[in-house]
C-alpha cells in the first residue's frame, strides 16, 4: 500500500515540499522493492547476482536522493547534507520511516549520523578532516560507546571507564557493551570520566567523548551482544590501558555529558518521528487486512473488535504525533522542552506497541512472521522503552519538573 501523504495547510510550503519529495521516493522507489533491496535479510539462501541486484538499486535510489536535494538531512550543505533545519528534519522522518530501512538510502545511519552531529559541533578543524569527512564519504564507520554492564543505563553520571591524563595522551580503561555498530566500525566515540589531577570536579563536568580508532592497541571487542535471540553489532568492548592523543577529545575536557544531551534531546524527538511513521505504515497494513480478510461470514471490518482495534490505533497515532509535533515546534522556538520530551519519550513507544500488536493480532500467524515488518516493530518498539533512557526515569524527570513549577507559586501552562 503506498503512503497517503498530502499538504498540509498549517506548516511552510518547504516542509510541504519535503515531505512529499520523500513520499514520492519511498511511494515509487523504495516500498515495491523491499525485498530486493534487503535481500541479504531474506529467511532464504541469496544468490550473489541478487545480492548485486540489492546492491545496484540501492545506489540507483541513493542517486535520486541526492538528485532532489534530500541527502544527509541532518548535515549542511558545505557537507554535502540537505541542510534542513531541525522541524524540516523532524516531519521528513515520519515520512522516511513509513518504509523498512529507507533512512539509509538518504544517508541516515545510526550511529554515523549522531557521530558525524557531535563531530560538527564538538570537533577541531583537524578532526573533522580526519574523522568526520571519512565518515561523510562512506570510507570510514563509527560507534558510540557509553553504556556500561555494571553501572545503570539511566544514571550517565555513574560511568566509571576513565581517561587519565600522561603527557600528550590519553589512557583509557573501563568495560562497555551495547556499543553501536562495534563490528564495522573504524573508530569509537567513548565517553569517559577524565580524572582530574587538581582534585575532585563536578560529577556531570568530569565526563568527556574521546575519539579512539578501533585498532588502538588495548581495545578487545569481546562480542557483539544478542538482541532478542539474535546476534548484533552492539558489541561488549573492553578498552585495558587504551593510549590516544589528546588532541582526540572531543571539545573542551568536561563537555562530554553536555554532548550526549544534545544527541539524545534531538534524537528523542527523531526517534519518536520515526515511531509515528512505522505506526503509520503497520496502521496501513492493519487496515487492507481488515478489509480484505473473511472470517465467520463476513469481513474482519465488520466485527466490532476490529473496529476498536482501528479506532484505538487511529486515536494513538493522532495523539503521539501532535505530542511530538509540539516538542519539536518547542525545541525549534527556542522553549524550555525538557518536560515534553520526557513525555513523549514515554508516551509514543507505548502507543508504537499497542498499535503494532494490533496490527500483528488483526494479521494473524502472518503478523509475526517475516513476510511481514510488523514483528520487526514490535521488537523495536519494545526496544524503545529502554533506549534513551528508561520509562521511570522520565516520570520522575516530570514530577520533578512539574512539583517545581508549583513549588514556585505557578501553575502548569498546558498552552506553551
Amino acid at each position: 500500500m503506498r503512503m497517503n501523504v498530502k499538504p498540509i495547510p498549517t506548516i511552510s510550503g518547504r516542509i510541504n515540499e519535503i515531505r512529499g519529495l520523500t513520499a514520492e521516493i519511498v511511494n515509487k522507489e523504495i516500498l515495491p522493492n523491499e525485498n530486493m533491496l534487503w535481500a541479504w535479510h531474506a529467511d532464504r539462501r541469496v544468490t550473489d547476482a541478487e545480492l548485486e541486484q540489492s546492491r545496484h538499486l540501492r545506489e540507483e535510489i541513493k542517486a535520486k536522493v541526492k538528485q532532489v536535494g534530500l541527502w544527509a538531512p541532518h548535515l549542511p550543505v558545505e557537507y554535502g547534507g540537505a541542510g534542513l533545519d531541525f522541524l524540516e528534519h523532524a516531519y521528513m522522518n515520519e515520512v522516511l520511516a513509513y518504509a523498512v530501512g529507507a533512512a539509509s538510502l538518504f544517508g541516515v545511519v545510526a550511529p554515523n549520523s549522531g557521530n558525524q552531529t557531535i563531530l560538527l559541533k564538538y570537533g577541531t578543524e583537524d578532526q573533522k578532516k580526519e574523522w568526520l569527512q571519512p565518515l561523510i564519504d562512506g570510507k570510514m564507520e563509527s560507534g558510540f560507546s557509553m553504556t556500561e554492564p555494571d553501572q545503570p543505563g539511566s544514571d550517565p553520571r555513574s560511568l566509571k571507564t576513565t581517561a587519565r591524563r600522561d603527557g600528550d595522551e590519553w589512557v583509557i580503561n573501563g568495560h562497555k557493551w551495547f556499543t553501536s555498530n562495534g563490528k564495522r566500525a573504524d573508530f569509537f566515540i567513548v565517553m569517559c570520566r577524565t580524572e582530574d589531577p587538581d582534585g575532585p570536579a563536578d560529577r556531570n563536568g568530569k565526563m568527556t567523548q574521546i575519539i579512539v580508532p578501533k585498532d588502538t592497541p588495548g581495545v578487545n571487542v569481546i562480542r557483539g551482544v544478542p538482541v532478542w535471540g539474535r546476534d548484533s553489532d552492539h558489541c561488549e568492548i573492553i578498552y585495558d590501558n587504551v593510549r590516544v592523543p589528546v588532541t582526540n577529545q572531543l571539545g573542551q575536557t568536561g563537555t562530554g555529558h553536555q554532548a550526549a544531551q544534545d544527541r539524545l534531546g534531538a534524537g528523542r524527538v527523531f526517534h519518536c518521528m520515526n515511531s509515528i511513521g512505522q505506526m503509520w505504515r503497520a496502521f496501513d497494513l492493519m487496515v487492507e487486512r481488515a478489509m480484505t480478510r473473511e472470517v465467520h461470514g463476513g469481513k474482519l471490518e465488520t466485527k466490532q473488535f476490529i473496529q476498536g482495534f482501528i479506532a484505538d490505533s487511529y486515536i494513538d497515532i493522532q495523539a503521539a504525533r501532535l505530542m511530538t509535533i509540539h516538542t519539536a515546534e518547542k525545541m525549534e522556538g527556542g522553549g524550555d522542552p525538557r518536560t515534553d520530551i520526557s513525555a513523549i519519550k514515554i508516551f509514543v513507544p507505548a502507543a508504537y506497541i499497542r498499535v503494532v500488536d494490533r496490527a500483528i493480532q488483526v494479521w494473524g500467524a502472518a503478523g509475526v512472521s517475516g513476510d511481514l515488518p510488523l514483528a520487526g516493530m514490535y521488537e523495536g518498539a519494545r526496544t524503545l522503552r529502554l533506549a534513551d533512557g528508561p520509562d521511570e526515569v522520565h516520570k520522575i524527570l516530570i514530577a520533578k519538573n512539574v512539583l517545581r513549577r508549583y513549588h514556585d507559586g505557578q501553575g502548569w501552562d498546558f498552552g506553551n
